[in-house]
């Protein structure tokens, strides 16, 4: 069986593009999806920083305590980001205060000098009629 050279892989792999998806690491996969999650270009997957962390631990680059810490921190905020989003499509009925009725202002005659002056209808005055 033949081995494949590095000229031989990248001549199949534009051939064929599809297969750069296969042969490419899980490793490199959970960096190009956190550093689009980063930009908001996808959404962030959980599934992407376990890989980071796991891969982080193996080469001895962080502790497995550490690790644990980091990765409960982020399921957390997921958690809570999903709350918050379920609570945003539905969000809680409003009570309404009911409205003031409106006071009814008093009937009022004004004179050609634009001073009010009470209704002569309501008007009872001590003056006698003639």
């Amino acid at each position: 069986m033949t081995e494949l050279g590095g000229s031989q892989i990248s001549s199949l792999m534009e051939v064929l593009p599809g297969i750069a998806q296969v042969l490419r690491s899980p490793v490199a996969d959970a960096i190009v999806n956190l550093i689009r999650a980063a930009c908001r270009v996808r959404e962030f997957d959980l599934a992407d920083a376990e890989e980071m962390l796991r891969y982080a631990v193996r080469r001895n680059l962080m502790g497995a305590e550490e690790s644990e810490r980091v990765l409960a921190e982020a399921r957390a905020i997921v958690t809570r980001r999903a709350e918050r989003a379920a609570e945003r499509e539905h969000p809680k009925p409003l009570v309404k205060p009911k409205p003031k009725a409106r006071a009814k202002p008093k009937a009022t005659l004004k004179t050609r000098h634009g001073k009010p002056q009470p209704n002569r209808r309501n008007n009872h005055s001590p003056r006698k009629r003639r």
